[in-house]
């Protein structure tokens, strides 16, 4: 029974005990006296006598490391047992008191907080639940093992984003380098030193370093999501499907590379976004995703010039060419709408506006490729637009400097080339001349060579012909003087 005498008069005997050997600096029997304290109110179930006497032994003068970090291990472990929420709010609250600012129990404070946060999330308290995750800096706890820093500092992430403080998850989130998902653990594990920190092994219930790895990049998808980053999206997307586990599973797989080939076509054309399409474009998985394979084609190779790959290709892809958006949505809505329905979920609010916006750029782009001069209303029934709509759209690419273009409003004509200086016009001839120079000199060099190689062979051609020729002469000759029986001196 709570507050018995025969537990207070246990209770006070003990505590002389500890008294005594924390004295004479026994560092075993104090801890041992003070663990048994601990659990005397434990097996009577007196949870405010066990809050008391935690705060009245860690307090106690010149109490040793040791047992206060036995004390506060000890009633841990009585968290789960605690018959409601109050009272386990208690007991964490009072081991919080006794933990802060003590380096050596630093990590059981971090874990008694991430308790706290849970009790705070499930009663509905997000915002308190953040702010106490947030205190903590486990980032600079030396014996924490890593994978329980990272889980950690992931949970500091997710309630962040469920409160809507994208900055402060942001910030949080560049405490993790994405490099450390690919270290491998067992190459890691090293002998500490004499006189380095021992770190501690991660509880039984932190997931493994690939599990955070999917955990990290699906909480990072969200925080792209609130900005309509599809690049990132497409990135996150990349390294989630690049987990051997998720290769293995071909539903998971299938629906990861869904949303990669989506978001690289959502995505505007820079040097990352080309690099993922290549990589994409030559991972032979594309062909598990039959009905998706030609959607994705299809825009890729509207988008984009096409490229060789091993699949073959619809005819009319062949170069690039204006879309008609009204007939590329009609014939492909229900493949995009599907994505609500895969991994993942949709695509975004503004996703079909999005890719409406792409094929309209792309367009614009092969209007400047193959006209120098054009007409604004000639441009709008390309585009399938308004004249504000075109005039709208052209003007942005230029403003946003992906093209360079001049409207003469007045006339109704857009100019696509640009104006160029009496120096710029200069140097352009300058550097033709030079090419042309270059050219001239190497042809005369080849022309040379030519020659002279048909001149040494010619020579000794006909050197062969005239020893062969004068042969057949001296021999004719001879023979004529011996038929007429002729002497000849000296032959």
């Amino acid at each position: 029974m709570e507050g018995g005498s025969n537990l207070d008069s246990q209770i006070e005997s003990l505590l002389n005990v500890e008294k005594q050997a924390r004295l004479e600096g026994d560092v075993s029997s104090t801890k041992k006296a003070a663990m048994d304290i601990i659990q005397l109110c434990y097996q009577a179930k007196a949870w405010k006598t066990l809050n008391d006497q935690i705060l009245v032994l860690s307090k106690r003068r010149g109490q040793l490391k040791q047992a206060v970090t036995a004390i506060v291990q000890q009633a841990m472990q009585y968290i789960d047992e605690t018959p409601d929420v109050e009272t386990r709010i208690d007991l964490i609250k009072t081991l919080n008191t006794v933990s802060a600012g003590k380096i050596y129990v630093e990590i059981e404070r971090a874990r008694l907080v991430k308790k706290l946060a849970k009790i705070k999330e499930e009663q509905g308290e997000i915002a308190e639940a953040a702010d106490l995750m947030q205190e903590i800096a486990v980032e600079t706890f030396g014996a924490m093992a890593k994978t329980e820093k990272i889980a950690f500092i992931l949970e500091q992430v997710r309630l962040c984003l469920d409160r809507q403080d994208y900055v402060r998850a942001q910030i949080l989130s560049r405490k993790i380098s994405p490099r450390v998902f690919d270290i491998d653990a067992s190459k890691e594990k090293k002998k500490p030193k004499e006189g380095d920190n021992v770190v501690e092994e991660a509880p039984a219930d932190i997931p493994s370093l690939l599990e955070l790895k999917r955990i990290y990049y699906e909480l990072m998808i969200r925080y792209y999501s609130h900005n309509d980053d599809y690049l990132e999206k497409c990135r996150c997307y990349k390294s989630i499907y690049d987990i051997p586990s998720v290769k293995e599973d071909p539903a998971q797989m299938v629906q990861v590379l869904r949303k990669i080939c989506w978001f690289i076509i959502l995505a505007k054309h820079d040097p990352m976004q080309s690099s993922l399409l290549n990589s994409t474009l030559e991972d032979k998985n594309l062909s598990e995703i039959q009905n998706f394979r030609q959607v994705f084609f299809i825009l890729v190779n509207y988008i984009h010039e096409p490229k060789p790959v091993n699949w073959v290709l619809l005819k009319q892809i062949a170069t690039m060419e204006v879309i008609q958006w009204t007939s590329l949505w009609e014939a492909y809505k229900a493949e995009f709408e599907n994505e609500k329905n895969m991994l993942g979920g949709s695509l975004g609010d503004k996703a079909a506006e999005d890719l409406k916006q792409r094929i309209i750029e792309h367009n614009i782009l092969v209007v400047s490729k193959y006209y120098s001069r054009i007409t604004m209303k000639r441009v709008a029934q390309l585009l399938c637009l308004s004249l504000e709509e075109a005039e709208k759209h052209l003007s942005d690419m230029v403003v946003s400097k992906a093209l360079v273009a001049k409207i003469d409003r007045p006339m109704g004509i857009v100019c696509f080339q640009t104006a160029k200086d009496s120096n710029e016009v200069l140097n352009s001839w300058a550097v033709n001349l030079e090419k042309v120079l270059d050219l001239v000199e190497k042809s005369c060099h080849q022309i040379h060579k030519e020659t002279m190689v048909h001149k040494a062979a010619l020579k000794d051609a006909t050197s062969y012909f005239l020893d062969k020729l004068g042969l057949i002469i001296y021999q004719q000759i001879l023979d004529i003087f011996l038929n007429c029986d002729l002497v000849v001196e000296g032959v």
